[in-house]
């Protein structure tokens, strides 16, 4: 899997159809608010990185993005001309059973309207791991990865089921440097190669810097910033 940084080439997938849109989307529990008047267009095939601190409202952003929780107001509007495509999320509970194997994990994934045999979905998982470097983890039980290497099973296991969107949140909080910038342009390939939809959200702005895409600043529930990445 030879892996480019990405252009412009995305834009050609996206300047025209609109995935997701936001309309003054408020999301309250009990008496705090988490989001507040949160207007957003999400174009198809497009990056867009959520930035923000702790507790500015990016994990219910992408909760209501994932139809994971019901806004309390406003409106939130799917593109019904894309309602059939499908997509993987990686949230922090990352879900992964962790008396089984790597293997017997990433296997829940397989499915034969999207491999034409095993070895061809054997082959695409090899590639994945090996390009996150975690091709010698294949038969360890996940009870005996570090957070790190299970961060990475659980984005191998999303992109293993071939999403039109991808909605991440802080999957690489347990990573170093090298390995996040890894795991940015494995997604960036997925981007620019498949036109697929990356909503990703994260602390690190400088790794942000280095690719193309849009991103958008919350603090304290409230859209403070949008725009492209070449400007934070």
């Amino acid at each position: 899997m030879e892996m480019t940084r990405n252009s412009n080439q995305h834009q050609s997938f996206s300047q025209k159809t609109i995935h997701f849109q936001l309309e003054n989307v408020d999301v309250c529990y009990s008496k705090t608010v988490a989001l507040s008047q949160i207007s957003l267009v999400i174009n198809k095939s497009e990056i867009l990185f959520v930035t923000g601190p702790s507790g500015a409202g990016k994990s219910t952003l992408l909760k209501i993005l994932a139809g994971r929780l019901k806004q309390t107001r406003g409106k939130v509007k799917e593109n019904m001309s894309l309602s059939g495509q499908f997509s993987a999320e990686v949230f922090q509970d990352l879900k992964l059973v962790e008396n089984m194997s790597v293997k017997d994990n990433l296997f829940f994934t397989y499915n034969k309207s999207l491999y034409k045999t095993k070895k061809n979905y054997e082959s695409y998982r090899d590639d994945l791991l090996s390009v996150l470097g975690i091709q010698d983890k294949l038969e360890q039980k996940i009870s005996q990865l570090n957070r790190g290497a299970k961060q990475k099973v659980a984005i191998v296991r999303a992109l293993l089921t071939k999403p039109d969107v991808f909605i991440a949140d802080e999957p690489t909080s347990a990573l170093d440097k090298e390995n996040s910038l890894k795991v940015f342009e494995l997604l960036n390939y997925m981007n620019t190669k498949q036109g697929m939809t990356i909503i990703w959200a994260t602390h690190d702005k400088e790794l942000v810097r280095q690719f193309p895409g849009k991103i958008i600043h919350l603090d304290k529930g409230k859209l403070i910033h949008s725009g492209n990445t070449c400007f934070i």
